[in-house]
């Protein structure tokens, strides 16, 4: 049993080493001072977002962008109240989902393509905020390299509360995670708060067919089908200027179904090397909830608790210290704390996800 847990341990610190090797692989780029040339449909799927949406449209109006390149797309899913837009320079529409799938997003965003007249297209969330510089930063990469998908960076807007600090260390390892599969070649995850990729590859790839019975997964699963027809035109924009900010959870039982929502998909991934790492984290963490409880019980003496603690720590700090310093201008909070805490509740969610139930904008999703 030991030697099991210390090889599992072993396993995922070589991992996380990796990824910490693949993150400073993907080169930090800086817009130029090209005339902007993209033209740009962003799209945001919503369900009863009237507090968020008028920020995210204000953050828009704020965009150093030409407002002739930049069409908004609001979907409605079903919200309770009509949401309505006027005043803006930039030209915005508000459309219904056309539900067909178990995926209310997925509907949404397919709904919206339909409508799309322009090249690109770009996902966001209504409570999101992006940057004045966020797509003039797209668009620089776009002109400067061959691509048709850019997987772009988001991060939270913290208050200073434990349920706060630990969620922005949560989201931090996924983002070093993204990063350093990005550049190991293996890309498999990103974030569809900050997605963009050309209409023509969303048709070529046949949309979400395949996984439209998954509820979530609009972004992942198109990312691993594009990667698998098209690898060298999918990439990671690792721009400070484009990472888009994102409101935490409210409370644990939100973030826990949130969670639970996100590790559901794990399973439908095409990519082989997302689900070999998806296990290997799961089994980290949980070797390491069975080690504490091998440790009350006697059969694990302190110090080689410690010890395999202390290095897990240690690995996971790199990559957590580099990813943070791009994401973020401030010090990573109640580290030690949300250390000892996450590989429980990561365990929990990873195992409740294999057949428990969620929540979801005042619905409820099963397996």
């Amino acid at each position: 049993m030991i030697f099991a847990l210390f090889s599992i341990l072993a396993i995922y610190l070589f991992s996380i080493s990796l990824l910490s090797y693949g993150f400073f692989r993907v080169k930090k780029y800086q817009k130029s001072d090209k005339k902007p040339q993209t033209n740009f449909t962003i799209i945001v799927p919503f369900r009863n977002e009237e507090e968020n949406l008028p920020k995210l449209l204000n953050s828009f109006s704020k965009l150093n962008y030409p407002t002739d390149l930049l069409e908004v797309i609001l979907v409605d899913d079903s919200s309770n109240e009509k949401f309505q837009v006027s005043g803006f320079k930039f030209q915005v529409s508000i459309i219904d989902t056309i539900r067909v799938s178990n995926s209310p997003k997925k509907d949404a965003i397919t709904t919206a393509m339909k409508h799309v007249k322009t090249d690109w297209v770009i996902t966001t969330d209504a409570d999101c905020i992006v940057p004045e510089s966020w797509l003039l930063t797209f668009d620089n990469y776009i002109q400067e390299n061959k691509v048709s998908m850019l997987a772009g960076a988001v991060t939270y807007e913290c208050d200073n509360s434990f349920l706060d600090h630990f969620q922005q260390l949560d989201l931090t390892s996924l983002q070093g995670a993204t990063i350093g599969s990005f550049g190991l070649n293996k890309g498999f995850m990103c974030n569809g708060a900050n997605f963009a990729y050309q209409k023509t590859l969303f048709e070529s790839l046949n949309g979400f067919e395949g996984n439209d019975k998954i509820a979530s997964g609009d972004d992942v699963f198109l990312l691993q089908k594009a990667i698998e027809k098209f690898p060298n035109e999918v990439q990671y924009l690792k721009a400070q200027e484009a990472i888009v900010s994102t409101k935490p959870a409210e409370n644990w039982k939100a973030l826990f179904y949130q969670r639970v929502r996100w590790a559901a998909k794990t399973s439908s991934y095409k990519s082989a090397f997302g689900k070999v790492l998806g296990l290997i984290v799961f089994f980290g963490n949980f070797s390491f909830v069975i080690g504490f409880f091998l440790l009350l019980f006697g059969i694990v003496s302190y110090p080689l608790f410690v010890l395999a603690a202390f290095f897990k720590f240690i690995i996971d700090f790199i990559l957590l210290s580099v990813t943070n310093k791009f994401l973020s201008k401030t010090k990573i909070k109640s580290l030690f704390l949300s250390s000892l805490l996450y590989p429980f509740f990561s365990s929990t969610v990873a195992l409740y996800s294999l057949f428990g139930s969620y929540e979801w904008k005042g619905r409820r999703f099963s397996k």
